[in-house]
This record gives structure tokens, sequence and C-alpha cells, in this order.
């Protein structure tokens, strides 16, 4: 079996996901280096899962001849920096979202893309979950009839650590958090027309001090006249809540569920179960099944299936949600796409 050499850049929570699939769940990925910039992180998970090479800067990864394709999972606000270098040094790029902070910075790593020729695929990992495919195929079979209504939720049981919830390093609430919801409306609906949005501090008093919300609603107008709400939490205390709901002219269709294992208690104090815990138990095989199919798409030089345009345009809508709150006002995504 022809094996692809792949380098991760990042290992916070999610770089360590995405490298540990790499180095033991995919079979035909050599998990060759990895990069920090905390060298004791790098260090100690490539001496803890055999990998060859570590780094504390992506540029001396990038030098590795080892490396055929390269994840980037840092900060949002370094995106385009390294998906840049990666691009300029040939080799494919899979890049988490959002793929950037600013359309300015996209629109100038795709310029490098499509200069070096590079395979690049954009991080949307529920475009992998088994309930957004069937949910998808569902739809384009039209056992739901036409599209009307779409409701999408995502609920965090908790904050994030401030810096990382800071909308200089990763968009903040609208952008990091609801922009899986605008790619999945995308997915379901079509392309988004205007958003209107209203957000506050409500649970967490410190989102204050970096100019961000903790609970936000963003009502969407798509071009087909359809409808749709997104609905953005960091206090679900009970636990990982992400939904969706689509409302057709004959049906609807429901992706998600809140019991993580079949199993409930029943007492004379009431019936119980248990909840899912946080994203890396929701989306585990979806991670999996995404790095694996970039693996399958580089080494096939297959058309990846989430393309750079299809970061932007999450991001547009990203940012004209971020605007409307900002300035208390509805935003067409012309606007924004200029």
């Amino acid at each position: 079996m022809r094996k692809l050499g792949v380098g991760v850049v990042g290992l916070g929570r999610l770089g360590k996901i995405y490298a540990l699939d790499l180095a033991h769940r995919v079979p035909n990925a050599n998990l060759v280096a990895v990069a920090d910039a905390q060298s004791d992180v790098a260090s100690s998970f490539a001496r803890e899962n055999n990998v060859p090479n570590w780094y504390s800067d992506h540029r001396d990864l990038l030098a590795d001849t080892a490396v055929d394709a390269v994840a980037v999972v840092t900060p949002t606000c370094t995106h385009k920096n390294v998906v840049v270098d990666v691009a300029e040094a040939g080799k494919a790029v899979f890049c988490e979202k959002p793929i950037s902070l600013s359309l300015a910075d996209a629109r100038g790593m795709l310029q490098i893309v499509e200069q070096t020729a590079v395979l690049f695929q954009m991080g949307f990992m529920r475009r992998f979950d088994r309930g957004y495919l069937e949910a998808k195929r569902k739809i384009q079979a039209g056992c739901i009839g036409e599209p009307l209504v779409l409701n999408s939720i995502s609920r965090d049981p908790f904050a994030p650590p401030l810096e990382f919830c800071d909308p200089t390093m990763s968009g903040g609430l609208f952008a990091d958090m609801g922009i899986h919801d605008y790619d999945v409306a995308r997915m379901f609906m079509g392309e988004i027309k205007s958003v209107y949005s209203v957000g506050g501090v409500l649970a967490y008093p410190e989102m204050e001090s970096i100019c961000d919300v903790d609970n936000a609603t963003v009502s969407a107008y798509f071009e087909s006249g359809a409808l749709g709400t997104v609905q953005l939490s960091r206090n679900a205390v009970f636990g990982y809540d992400i939904r969706a709901e689509i409302w057709g002219t004959q049906g609807t269709l429901q992706v998600g569920y809140f019991r993580d294992t079949p199993v409930l208690l029943m007492t004379r104090e009431g019936v119980s179960h248990d909840v899912v815990p946080n994203f890396i138990e929701r989306f585990e095989s979806a991670y999996l099944a995404q790095i694996q199919d970039f693996v399958n798409n580089v080494l096939e030089n297959r058309e990846p299936p989430i393309t750079g345009a299809d970061g932007v345009a999450a991001l547009v809508v990203a940012l004209a949600a971020t605007k409307s709150f900002q300035e208390q006002r509805p935003v067409d995504i012309a606007e924004i796409r200029g």
C-alpha cells in the first residue's frame, strides 16, 4: 500500500486528535513529523507516538523531505502565514476551519494555492458525520419535499479558555463556533442572502474583557427564499448539544441526539440517561473520516469535497453575522463579499 507522509502543525486539543488518527488509525498515512510552537509539546507527542521528527517551527517541518502533505491546526489568526508557507513548499494542505479571520487573508491564501497548484482541503467535520450525510441524501432524494426552514444548534457545555475565545485569535463565537452551522446551512439549503444577529454576555462576565459574547442567535434568509436560524451558546451545562432541524413542504428531518449511550435508568424518581460530554465523543468518527478522505484525495489526485471556496463562503457569512451584531442591523452577504 502506498502511504502518504503527513506532517501536523499545531498540537492543541484538535491537532492532537488529527495527529493521533494519522499515527494510528489511517492505514495509508505515515505521520512523519509534528510541529508546535511549544517545543515540549511537540517533542513529548513525537516520543509517545513514535513520530520520527518534531519541530518548534513549522518552516523546519516543511523542509523535511519525508513530508508530502500538511494538516494545519494552528490558531485561526496564523492560518494565512502557515498555509502560504505550506503551499509555497509544494505540499498538499488540509486547513482546519475557519479558513482565516479576514476575507483579504482568505483570498490571499487561495491565490497562492492556485499559483502553486497544490491540493487544498478545508476542515468541516460535520460534512463527514453520518447523521448530517444521511440528512443531505434524504433532502436530495426529495423525502421532505422542498426545504423551507433550517434550525441549526451549536451549544458547548462550558466556555473554552479566554485566549481561545478572543475574536482576534479564533474569530469568536460568531466565526469560530458558528462557522460549522453556516457551512451545513449551505449544504442543506443553498446560499445565504442576508443575516441578522443578536447576542450578549449572559453567562460568563469575563467575555466582556475580550469583546465577545457567550450566547447568540443568527437569523438567515436564503437566496431560495427559505429561512433559517443558528443558535450558539457556550453554557449548555448539561453537555454538548449539536443538532439541526430541516422543515420541508412534505416532512421534517432532525439530526443529532442528547443520549450518548443507549441506556435509560428508570426508577421511582423518574427516567434518566447520560448526555454527549463534548465534541470528540460526538464527532470522533467524523474527524477520522475527514482526515482519511484528505489522505485519499492527495494519493489519488482527486478534487477535495470541501474546497477553499467553501471556506470563504462560510467565512463571509461569519463576518456578516459579526457585523450585524456589532451594528445592530441586517447585513446582506453581498455587502461583505464586495
